[in-house]
């Protein structure tokens, strides 16, 4: 499974990006999808996820100003992210786990990753 993640750039803080992240598999259904970043110097970290079953799940710091969706005709999950802050500054990446279920806060869960795309925040 290759993933691509598209929709980063620079953008003021309040300001909005979308992300999305295009697989090449026809079992695209049968993965659950999330999303992690990594700024400099600092561990992967969770951001959310859309599981096999059809739950979302959020890290504390999105507080409701990211929204993960999926398509799963067009093989596509997209990460709305509004009210963006400095501190979300960091290389986005989307991951797939095949039939995975619950939180998936463990980057090791994950089959597939993307190769990334850069968010950049200015204040």
């Amino acid at each position: 499974v290759h993933l691509t993640e598209s929709g980063g750039g620079v953008v003021q803080t309040g300001g909005s990006l979308r992300l999305s992240c295009a697989a090449s598999t026809p079992a695209f259904s049968s993965y659950a999808m999330a999303w992690f970043r990594q700024a400099p110097g600092k561990e992967r970290e969770f951001v959310g996820r859309f599981d096999w079953g059809g739950n979302i799940y959020y890290a504390d710091f999105v507080k409701g100003r990211f929204t993960i969706s999926r398509d799963n005709v067009k093989d596509t999950v997209s990460l709305q992210m509004n009210s963006l802050k400095p501190e979300d500054t960091a290389l986005y990446y989307c991951a797939a786990e095949f039939r995975g279920e619950g939180w998936g806060r463990n980057p090791l869960q994950y089959d597939f990753w993307g190769q990334g795309t850069q968010v950049t925040v200015s204040s």
